[in-house]
């Protein structure tokens, strides 16, 4: 008789155990995962060239750092721009490639169209929205502006073609990174009042890296 009451009551200690457990779980909080796309705009002009390589190991850096899941979409700026990859950022060896056959020098070329490279970027950015994913601009080079006027950025009308962006995704980052201090400087001044400092990050040759993690962090990684 003893022994089955000292079943019953371990029994029942054990349920209570389960019991307990399983209302803590039911309270803790779990973050959704929201996949994200990412379009890279790289300076390959003949006056980005020799950091060109140390830009495209951070690239492939960042690429690393996001999840299977995501999509990044690759475009090449110098006096012209279009997408040289799109897809995974897992795929090191697909974007290792494109970026060595499509980013080499060319004599033929001069002027950096970072004002068609953006419009274009903001468009690919609504449309990965339209299809489940946070979007997100990284730019890759010296934001110097050279070559045909109309494909320069009109940094009078950036602010509203980000706003808008913005507005239409409801969600939206970008990240700056390599330019000289003086041209961050007034994409800051430019695009904060918009974008926010959570949403808009810049970086250095030297702090690079660490605008990596601020980064991941705006895209909710």
């Amino acid at each position: 008789m003893k022994n089955k009451v000292k079943i019953i009551i371990f029994v029942g200690l054990l349920l209570l155990a389960g019991l307990l457990t399983f209302a803590g779980l039911s309270k803790v909080k779990v973050d959704d995962f929201h996949k994200a796309a990412v379009i890279f705009v790289v300076d390959s002009s003949a006056s980005n060239q020799a950091k060109l390589p140390e830009q495209t190991r951070t690239l492939k850096q960042l690429c690393s750092m996001l999840d299977p899941e995501d999509q990044i979409k690759i475009l090449r700026v110098s006096e012209d721009s279009y997408i040289i990859y799109e897809g995974s950022p897992q795929s090191s060896s697909e974007i290792r490639k494109s970026m060595a056959a499509f980013t080499k020098f060319d004599a033929k070329e001069y002027g950096t169209a970072y004002g068609l490279s953006l419009t274009k970027s903001f468009k690919h950015a609504k449309n990965m929205q339209k299809e489940g994913y946070i979007p997100a601009v990284v730019v890759i080079g010296d934001l110097e502006n050279e070559g045909a006027v109309e494909k320069q950025i009109d940094w009078d009308k950036l602010p509203e073609e980000v706003a808008q962006v913005k507005e239409e995704t409801g969600n939206f980052s970008m990240m700056f990174l390599y330019a000289s201090p003086d041209k961050l400087d007034k994409v800051k001044e430019t695009l904060s009042p918009v974008l926010g400092e959570d949403k808009l990050i810049i970086g250095t040759e030297t702090t690079a890296n660490k605008a990596l993690r601020k980064f991941l962090n705006a895209i909710g990684r």
